[in-house]
């Protein structure tokens, strides 16, 4: 691929990544509930994480995708896949899916949409579930005929907890990439400031 096909190519990417689509989840943070359960904290836990995800990855450049501070870490790209994966694990322990399969490869928007797609079903199916059947959640992973369950504590520990981790990595990064987080989001509120 020629030097100008690659400049237009990563001119296409850094435009369509830097359109804020308001049709994608956690654009802001949905209303509160009305009361708390077992289900809606979790739920709120997955929206305040959507919220950081939209806007940690919102009009991110080639060159923020590509950045990483050294050798031996992920770039931002590899976190963000990283963050899908886990996503997948965060929907499917909600929904009594098993983990069969590492996570697709997808083109970087795909990715964000999806991720955010994951999280938005995740936390509308926390919300609709009485406190009974939160203890009865499960990670359930299954890979070369064996069969690991977690109860859905680790959840909240682990993948939920790690995707909090890797967002601010991303923060950080497009910080030092020449790119920071928009001054015009309030992660406290969960809105975007005119």
């Amino acid at each position: 691929m020629g030097m100008r096909k690659i400049t237009i190519l990563l001119f296409v990417v850094s435009t369509l990544c830097s359109a804020q689509d308001k049709t994608l989840p956690y654009y802001e943070i949905p209303d509160s509930p009305t009361h708390y359960t077992a289900g809606t904290v979790a739920a709120r836990m997955i929206d305040g994480l959507g919220f950081r995800f939209y806007w940690a990855t919102e009009g991110l450049r080639a060159e923020d995708l590509n950045y990483r501070p050294g050798p031996s870490t992920r770039t931002s790209l590899q976190t963000i896949e990283h963050i899908f994966g886990m996503s997948i694990m965060i929907v499917n322990s909600t929904t009594g899916t098993a983990n069969e399969n590492p996570a697709p490869t997808l083109p970087f928007v795909d990715m964000r949409k999806q991720t955010l797609l994951n999280l938005k079903a995740a936390s509308d199916h926390l919300k609709t579930l009485p406190d009974e059947e939160i203890s009865k959640l499960k990670m359930v992973f299954r890979r070369d005929g064996q069969v690991s369950e977690f109860p859905f504590w680790n959840e909240l520990n682990g993948p939920i907890a790690d995707c909090l981790w890797h967002v601010g990595q991303i923060v950080s990064f497009r910080r030092a990439s020449g790119n920071p987080f928009p001054d015009h989001v309030s992660v406290l509120t969960g809105k975007v400031i005119h």
